[in-house]
This record gives structure tokens, C-alpha cells and sequence, in this order.
């Protein structure tokens, strides 16, 4: 809104205005304001859950410290929630089809965050909103998502084609050349529809999922839907899931998430901006480095947030916060044709992920071949496997953060490295 209104004043010339142009700028507003939300307001807010008792109910699991997290308040994603859209109203270009995106997946998944623990909380139902109803509606956010980057024109990427004119030198310039061997293709730059994405460590790594479908013949490519649909719902419903999992332990997933924001703007930057993209030979996707405006206020909530969920928690996010985080790092992700870099940037996600596969797959194997469940950590997601071997919860944390930064920098390696 406020990006609208100095650009007005810009065109009436007044002195100063003309600074809210620059991405880098707003972007800077946008994390000290998101800072301000969710620090200053976020202890209000948690004033006024406290006031309605609405507090954690905590199952247990026989793991140290577990009781003084009892009457915790929860429901604290309305504070990173508020502190994502506000400042992204203010600052952002609310016309463009990107912002529009990660807006949509900021309300979608945290209303259906919000409505899991309304149950937990006010109905004392300790399972909450069903799974499948949470499933339901991450498949309805990635078809929206997945629909939208593949029908609006605004999602375009910028490729080199070879022009019909081409240049030559002159005899005079060398001699012994012929003309015919100096012709030099000729290369515009052209923005397509297209469904190109990023392999990480791949050289000449830009792969087309509409490939996949060449055994189709001709106008193979109309179809391509049916194939990136399904991997845009699945890295939705994959990525919030993992986060909803990390959220187990005061500031883990906040902080990692945090990491993980940080990476993408950087990741955003180089790809909206024209000289980045060409210098670093990366795909250049006109209109998405507004996306940095919108990462920087999801930095600034988690970090914010942080204040108050860092060891010991005096308010949990709750799948209001979590299922929303992971939702919008997997849209972002897949907005800038990074998504098959979330294995390696979220790897705190993944692991969390295949533990709990893991110690499922297994105990059901033991159980059904000997008649009794084995398990292969003391306690899933992994978090809790270090916390049942006394390890003190805060230097897990900050154990995982530590491979999470790692992580963070083997992603942003991958720009050059491969």
C-alpha cells in the first residue's frame, strides 16, 4: 500500500519519495517492521492468550522438562502470521502475481493451522483437525499454486534464442579465414512460458518437466500440467509437514526457518535481478524479485517470534505457525525454480521427515516378521531420540541450527558449484 502511495508522490516530484523503487530498501522495511510486530505486539498477544487460556496440552512422553511446558500458550502462529502480511501489504507490489502467491499460502494453510489447534485447545480434542481434512488442504493450496504458475502469463522466464541474423567478420579483419567460418549466432533474449526448474550441481542444469512427456508426440507440451501439479502439492504438503514435525522443541523450527528465509532471499535476489542472473549464468524470472520484499518480513517474524520461543518457550507457534511456515518455504522455493534444492536447504525438515518414516516403517516390519516392534531411535522425529539421551533441549537446538546454516551454505554454493 505504502509502495502505491510514494510511488504517486514520486510522480509529483517530491524530494525522498523515489527511494521505495528499490527492492533492497523496502525489503529493509519490511524486516524492522515485521521485527516490531512480532516483538513489540507479540508480547500482547501472548498477554491475551494467557487471559483466554489457551494453553498447550501436553502429552506424556517421559522426557525431561516436559511437565513445565504444561499451560505454555499456544496459538502463537498469529503472531509470526500477522508479521508476515502486514508489512508485506505495506511494502510490497500487491499486483504481482508472486506476492499474490505466498499471500494466499500465508492465510490458506494458516487458517487450517489455526482450526487444528481451535479444536485442541477449546474442544479438548487432543488429535485436533483430522489429517486427512489437513491433507485435503494442502492439496487445495498446491493446486492453486500449481495452477496459477502455470496458466497466468505473468510467470514467464527470460531465455537466449538464436536470432535469424547472425554477424561476420570481413576478409580484412582475418585473412585467413572465409566468411563462412566466422559467422557468429546471434542471441535475444526472450520471455517464455515455461516450466523449467533448477538441478542443483548440474552443469547446464535447467531441466523442463514438460520433457517427460515427449513420448506424448506432438503438442506433448499442453499436458505438462499433469506432471508439475502433482510436484508442486507434493512439495507443499512434503515442507509443511517437515516443519510441523520440527516443531517440537523450543525455537527449532523458528530458528531454522529463519535459515532457511535468509537463503531463499538471497536465492530471490540473484534471480529477479538481470546482472546477477547473467553473471552467475542462473535463470533470470522477471517480476520475482519482489518475493525478496516478502521473504524479508518472513525472516523478521521468525526472528521476532524467536524472542519469545527460544529456550524456555514462554509461547509455542502451534500448527497455526508451523504448517504455514512450511508452506510458504516450499511455494517460495518453487516460485524461483529452486524446489529441487529443498532436500539440501531443508535438510533439519528432511531428516525430521525420515525419521519418523523410518521409526515407523521399521516397527511395523518387526512387528509383523517377529511378533514384536523394534525401533531404531529411542524416540522420533529425532529431536526427541537426543533429548531421551539427556542432551539438554537448547544445545539441540542449537546443534540442528549449526546444520541448518550448513545446509544454508551448500544451497547457495550450488549457484556456482556444479
Amino acid at each position: 500500500m505504502l509502495y502505491y502511495l510514494f510511488d504517486w508522490l514520486n510522480h509529483m516530484h517530491v524530494p525522498g519519495t523515489g527511494v521505495f523503487k528499490y527492492i533492497s530498501f523496502r525489503a529493509a522495511m519490511a524486516v524492522l517492521t515485521s521485527l516490531i510486530i512480532s516483538a513489540v505486539f507479540g508480547k500482547r498477544i501472548i498477554t491475551i492468550l494467557h487471559r483466554k487460556q489457551v494453553g498447550e496440552t501436553v502429552r506424556d512422553l517421559g522426557l525431561q522438562g516436559q511437565n513445565e511446558k504444561k499451560g505454555t500458550p499456544t496459538m502463537g502462529g498469529l503472531i509470526i502470521i500477522s508479521a508476515i502480511i502486514i508489512p508485506t501489504l505495506l511494502f510490497a507490489k500487491l499486483y504481482n502475481v508472486y506476492i499474490l502467491l505466498m499471500l494466499a499460502t500465508t492465510i490458506w494453510l494458516g487458517l487450517i493451522g489455526f482450526l487444528d489447534d481451535y479444536i485442541k485447545v477449546f474442544k479438548k480434542d487432543k488429535e485436533g483437525l483430522h489429517g486427512k481434512f489437513k491433507v485435503i488442504g494442502q492439496i487445495g493450496i498446491g493446486l492453486i499454486v500449481g495452477l496459477t504458475l502455470y496458466f497466468n502469463n505473468s510467470v514467464v522466464v527470460r531465455e537466449r534464442v538464436v536470432s535469424n541474423a547472425s554477424s561476420a567478420y570481413g576478409n580484412n579483419d582475418l585473412p585467413n579465414q572465409s566468411t563462412e567460418q566466422l559467422k557468429v549466432p546471434m542471441y535475444s533474449k526472450v520471455d517464455t512460458k515455461s516450466l523449467k526448474t533448477t538441478i542443483p550441481f548440474v552443469k547446464n542444469n535447467e531441466f523442463d518437466y514438460a520433457s517427460l512427456l515427449k513420448f506424448m508426440g506432438d503438442g506433448y507440451a499442453k499436458w505438462a500440467w499433469l506432471i508439475f501439479i502433482p510436484i508442486v502439492i507434493f512439495f507443499v504438503t512434503a515442507v509443511s509437514n517437515g516443519a510441523n514435525i520440527t516443531d517440537g522443541i523450543d525455537g527449532l523450527a523458528t530458528g531454522t526457518s529463519a535459515i532457511i528465509g535468509v537463503t531463499l532471499g538471497i536465492l530471490a535476489y540473484v534471480s529477479g535481478n538481470t546482472i546477477f542472473a547473467d553473471y552467475l549464468n542462473i535463470m533470470y524470472i522477471p517480476h520475482s524479485g519482489e518475493l525478496v520484499v516478502f521473504i524479508a518480513a518472513f525472516v523478521g517474524a521468525c526472528v521476532g517470534f524467536l524472542w519469545y520461543n527460544s529456550f524456555p518457550a514462554q509461547v509455542f507457534m502451534g500448527d497455526t505457525g508451523s504448517l504455514a511456515l512450511g508452506g510458504i518455504i516450499a511455494v517460495f522455493a518453487i516460485a524461483i525454480r529452486k524446489e529441487l534444492l529443498i532436500p539440501v536447504l531443508c535438510g533439519i525438515f528432511v531428516i525430521e521427515n525420515l525419521s519418523v518414516m523410518i521409526q515407523v516403517g521399521y516397527f511395523k516390519y518387526t512387528k509383523k516378521k517377529y511378533g514384536i516392534g523394534k525401533r531404531v531411535f529411542l524416540m522420533s522425529p529425532l529431536h526427541h531420540h537426543y533429548q531421551k539421551k539427556g542432551i539438554h533441549e537448547a544445545k539441540i537446538v542449537a546443534r540442528f541450527w549449526i546444520i541448518g546454516i550448513m545446509c544454508a551454505i551448500l544451497a547457495i554454493a550450488t549457484l556456482k558449484l556444479r
